[in-house]
């Protein structure tokens, strides 16, 4: 029951505001929230120091209501409830004094509740309540200020790509259910060499022309592991359903450090790590997995370089780190997928909240261009944000080195005699560490070096003092994309306040050391062992353990190998560029015209679904309106049977004239028909 008060607590909280909300004063909702989601992490990380613990109840006839606290649902409980604690925190001191202030920590608590349902899931069906209670968690906070038409375009878009990814998953799911016969996780995985064995023919065969055309057939294995993993590319936002993810940063930024760092996108991953018994019997699977989370990685991160909205730039960092944690998967290598979904959730959610002060610190500004030498006035901001910073490139000995370079070397290993995908996802990878360094410095030197850019106005000490501290959100008629909007909102940038400063320094604190610590027992001392299942022929962890002597020696190896170097060759141009030398910038821009149009276009995603997809169905639509609906039906069916009578009406009335002369005839002419009809008919 304790397992079930993990879940509960949250949820309580969300009942409590919904209902109550509006009778309590600020902070006590944000404080509420946040001391109940504290204690929802107290309670997991006593359970899972005892071992971990299982709940299961009645739900629906054959089908329990059943939850389990292993190694892997456990680390994320308390990643999901710590991270998400500390951005509560946060969140109590930037949405103070919005008019939604009680509805935005119960839809807040109502996601953490969603995403332990999910985590924490024994069952399939548990799962898919977590599955959509996220999205919808994600639908209601992108769209918080509901009267902006930008977050309402936003969150729809969210929602409705998530849909695509959410049928496949649900397809997976009714895969599972017909070959295995059960919802259970563990009846279903001790089935899956059964399930390998088995085909699905999803094209039959049929003879067209005397040539017949051989049926389509798949491995059924194959076809439930691809169905799962397209619902992991929604909600992880992995290419082409990626689209989404950069436009939810129109919800309050503790929303997209939370979406980004703790919640929503690491869904997918987990939800495949916990599949692996699935996923480790079909290649093809995994080559697919490989695959997209290699494009994902490089070419979703090239599109950050051309960024210049603060939380944009780490939005597209997001996309492109979750690319390396698909990538892990795709190589057999779940538990360093898990292992930098964990240090990304700290440095992730450092750099959301540091952008976060920025925007309060610059009076709702968010466009870098109208920054410049923050660093004198913001200085606890600008010392995390160069933490997550480092945190983010690789640095060695902060933890984002130990788990990305822990991909980076599964992914060559793969790539040794394999198959050309694994080349193709090798060299990805190692091309995403430049990519990422230059991106994350050029955000860092824009904001906070070089020189002001921005715009005072003489009365700025009483504007600073005075204004209130949510950010640009402050602000729902303005459009975050519409930076012209907040120019001139006038003041000197100043530091926030303790409420927003205090978790950047408590994330920093993990965002450097907690990989150094934990990458020894998490990947290469049997973490994960039986919650992770991986065959020893894909076992890639297993190789690399071989080799590992400690952090510190790892650390040494990695300072060797081209992926520290290429990592230190984008530091080096964006420090030379956007440091010394701002004009080859500009010159870039006019020499790589074409490239940078590609870039902003995001390669025509973004209109391949906007006016692809949606934009194609609303036009099938009014066809289909135009000429069945209204034509068909309305024209011919309805108003066609109205005017035929019509026309009948018309004319018989025609025959009514009133005169006893002309009825007279008409009995005679009809007298002499029907005996001439007799006469032919009795004669014959």
């Amino acid at each position: 029951m304790a397992l079930l008060g993990t879940i509960l607590l949250p949820l309580l909280v969300f009942a409590l505001l919904g209902l109550f909300g509006k009778r309590m004063r600020e902070p006590l909702p944000g404080v509420l929230a946040s001391g109940l989601v504290l204690a929802s992490f107290l309670l997991g990380a006593g359970l899972l120091l005892s071992g971990g613990a299982r709940f299961q109840a009645e739900w629906l006839p054959g089908i329990p209501f059943s939850l389990l606290l292993d190694n892997l649902s456990g680390f994320m409980l308390l990643i999901v409830t710590g991270v998400g604690f500390l951005i509560h925190v946060y969140a109590i001191g930037y949405m103070g004094g919005d008019p939604g202030y009680s509805r935005f920590f119960a839809y807040f608590n109502l996601f953490i509740a969603m995403m332990l349902t999910l985590v924490l899931a024994d069952s399939y069906p548990v799962m898919f309540i977590g599955w959509e209670g996220v999205g919808l968690a994600s639908f209601l906070l992108i769209g918080f200020w509901y009267k902006r038409p930008t977050a309402i375009f936003a969150n729809l878009k969210a929602f409705l790509v998530n849909r695509v990814g959410d049928f496949g998953f649900l397809l997976g799911i009714c895969g599972v259910v017909y070959f295995a016969g059960t919802l259970d996780y563990a009846q279903a995985f001790s089935q899956v060499n059964g399930i390998s064995q088995a085909v699905i023919e999803l094209i039959p065969t049929f003879t067209v022309f005397g040539h017949t055309f051989v049926a389509w057939e798949v491995s059924a294995v194959t076809f439930i592991a691809i169905c799962l993993f397209i619902g992991a590319m929604g909600k992880s936002a992995q290419v082409p359903l990626h689209v989404w993810l950069p436009d939810s940063m129109e919800g309050p930024t503790p929303i997209s450090a939370l979406i980004h760092a703790a919640t929503m996108v690491t869904a997918g991953i987990f939800m495949v790590a916990r599949m692996s018994p699935i996923f480790e019997l079909s290649p093809t699977a995994l080559h697919f997995v490989l695959f997209i989370g290699a494009t994902t990685a490089l070419f979703t991160g090239l599109i950050g370089i051309i960024q210049n909205d603060v939380k944009r730039v780490v939005a597209y960092s997001t996309l492109s780190q979750l690319g390396y944690m698909t990538v892990a998967l795709g190589v057999s290598a779940y538990s360093a997928a898990v292992f930098h979904l964990m240090t990304h959730a700290f440095f992730k959610a450092l750099l959301f909240l540091a952008a976060g002060s920025v925007i309060i610190g610059m009076h709702h500004e968010q466009d870098m261009r109208k920054m410049g030498g923050l660093k004198k006035y913001m200085p606890i901001t600008y010392w995390t944000s160069l933490i997550g910073t480092l945190a983010l490139v690789g640095t060695p000995f902060f933890s984002g080195f130990y788990s990305k370079d822990t991909i980076i070397e599964a992914a060559a290993h793969a790539a040794h005699g394999g198959h050309w995908i694994n080349t193709y996802a090798d060299w990805a990878v190692m091309l995403g560490v430049f990519v990422t360094s230059f991106y994350s410095f050029r955000l860092l030197y824009l904001t906070f070096h070089g020189k002001e850019r921005f715009e005072t106005h003489s009365d700025e000490s009483h504007h600073a003092e005075s204004h209130e501290i949510h950010g640009n959100e402050a602000h729902p008629a303005h459009d975050n994309n519409a930076h012209d909007a907040h120019h001139g909102h006038g003041g000197l940038p100043h530091e926030s306040p303790w409420v927003v400063t205090v978790p950047l320094i408590l994330l920093a604190i993990p965002s450097i050391f907690i990989g150094y610590f934990t990458i020894g027992p998490m990947l290469f001392g049997g973490f994960f062992t039986g919650a992770i299942e991986v065959l020893p022929q894909n076992d890639v962890i297993k190789v690399l353990g071989e080799e590992f002597h400690g952090p510190f020696a790892f650390t040494l190896h990695g300072m060797q190998m081209p992926a520290f170097w290429l990592a230190l060759s984008g530091f080096a141009l964006a420090t030379y560029i956007y440091l010394f030398n701002i004009r080859v910038a500009e010159r870039a821009q006019k020499i790589f015209a074409l490239p940078i149009r590609i870039l902003e276009n995001k390669y025509g995603f973004d209109d391949l679904w906007v006016k692809g997809f949606a934009g194609g169905s609303i036009a099938l639509g009014g066809k289909a309106w135009k000429y069945i609906d209204a034509g068909l039906i309305d024209g011919v069916m309805v108003n066609g049977t109205a005017n035929l009578v019509g026309r009948i009406a018309r004319g018989i009335r025609g025959t009514q004239t009133g005169r006893l002369t002309t009825y007279a005839f008409a009995m005679i002419v009809g007298l002499i028909a029907m005996l001439a009809i007799a006469t032919h008919l009795f004669a014959e």
